[in-house]
């Protein structure tokens, strides 16, 4: 392997360690608007939930071709679980999926 090469790939490396590691610096701490919350409720998670049934309908017909692939995993992570956990498994008005984290104050 010729020295630029190695450059290369040692850069890359490197690269990838540190931007991996920026994720989990900074914890997300959202708070949204009581405008951001009503229109999550009225537009967005009918949409999510209709997006998350047609994922689930487009998954289920291309099973048999992502089994013979060797995504079915990947297809019904993208298709049917990512749309599910948006609308359901999100705080109301929130942009990133997942529980929101409760904070534990101490009063000692």
């Amino acid at each position: 392997m010729s020295k630029l090469a190695r450059t290369f790939v040692m850069t890359l490396a490197v690269s990838l360690m540190a931007f991996s590691s920026l994720s989990y610096a900074n914890p997300v701490e959202e708070k949204p608007s009581a405008f951001a919350m009503t229109a999550d409720a009225l537009f967005a998670r009918p949409m999510l939930l209709a997006t998350t049934i047609v994922g689930g309908a487009v998954y289920v017909v291309s099973l048999p071709f992502s089994l013979l692939g060797g995504n079915a995993k990947e297809a019904g992570q993208t298709l049917f679980l990512g749309p599910a956990e948006a609308t359901f498994v999100r705080c109301l008005g929130c942009t990133q999926s997942g529980r929101k984290q409760e904070t534990v104050s101490s009063t000692e």
